[in-house]
């Protein structure tokens, strides 16, 4: 049988379901239209799915890392995260706050994490649904879950997970932040929201409101993917307020590449040329920023 072809409706009707604008009956329903057919539907759909198996790319037990899960005090209770630092660094270590997608912490965003300590970090992953018991095995689940998500909340916790590390003994004080998706929306409200955040890096995030920009202290690195028209179409508003108050960014566009294409765990949307170049690019500004 040959491989089927996904096409961009597909992904579109994907990224649909994904942020809950479409349930998981009228997803199945919707790419059975597309490909032609039930069994097409089902050989495409977990190529377009986020698939954990795929998750590792550094090892949970890397000799070179200590990494393990912790607790510590959020804004109003106890947050989990999953924290990995450096083995034997000569210096104390900036710091960074990997923030997950809308599935949560998962196997992914913990291999992110590690990645970003191997690359000079303290890089801890917070659980962002801690406050609704953590985030469960099942992604529709945890997708679920953060349409309840208190966005207020959210952002306090998140400014508590940066006084967490700006204290912790591995780190220089400095602490910047990267996020996917959910998670890059976070980085802008984030910055927005605090003034001690050293630097932001938001991948295909959506961005905040033109009156909240003024508060943004911290420097920005904006990722976005060209075929992802949902969260660009707030692009030209967001960079008109930034250019007016005279905030430091940098906008990079991905071209022909989707929503997602950082996260290697999903066949369809990943873009190994976008993913490496942006990745190169945020190691190197958070560095610049943070050192």
């Amino acid at each position: 049988m040959s491989k089927p072809e996904i096409t961009q409706a597909m992904i579109e009707a994907y990224d649909q379901y994904t942020h809950l604008t479409l349930d998981r009956r009228g997803f199945m329903q919707k790419l059975t239209t597309l490909a032609g057919s039930g069994a097409a539907a089902a050989a495409i759909m977990p190529m377009l799915a986020a698939n954990q198996a795929n998750a590792t790319i550094i090892e949970e037990n890397d000799a070179r890392l200590d990494a393990q899960d912790v607790t510590y005090p959020g804004a109003a209770g106890e947050m989990k995260g999953y924290l990995a630092i450096p083995k034997d660094a000569a210096a104390k270590l900036p710091a960074v706050i990997v923030i997950h997608e809308n599935r949560g912490l998962n196997p992914h965003i913990r291999d992110v994490a590690r990645r970003m300590a191997l690359d000079g970090f303290v890089a801890l992953a917070p659980d962002f649904l801690s406050p609704n018991g953590g985030t469960p095995a099942n992604e529709d689940e945890a997708r679920a879950m953060f349409q309840s998500l208190d966005l207020v909340a959210a952002v306090a916790n998140g400014e508590a997970t940066r006084a967490f590390l700006a204290g912790h003994e591995k780190t220089n004080g400095k602490v910047g932040a990267i996020g996917f998706c959910w998670g890059g929306g976070m980085v802008n409200r984030m910055a927005a929201a605090s003034p001690e955040l050293g630097a932001g890096v938001a991948y295909y995030g959506s961005q905040v409101p033109a009156e909240e920009v003024p508060s943004i202290k911290a420097p920005l690195m904006l990722h976005y993917a060209s075929l992802d028209e949902r969260i660009n179409a707030g692009i030209d508003a967001y960079k008109a307020a930034l250019d007016a108050n005279g905030k430091t960014y940098e906008l990079h566009m991905y071209e022909g590449v989707n929503h997602a294409f950082n996260n290697d765990t999903s066949a369809a949307r990943y873009d190994k040329a976008a993913a490496d170049l942006a990745w190169s690019r945020t190691v190197e500004f958070l560095k610049k920023n943070l050192a």
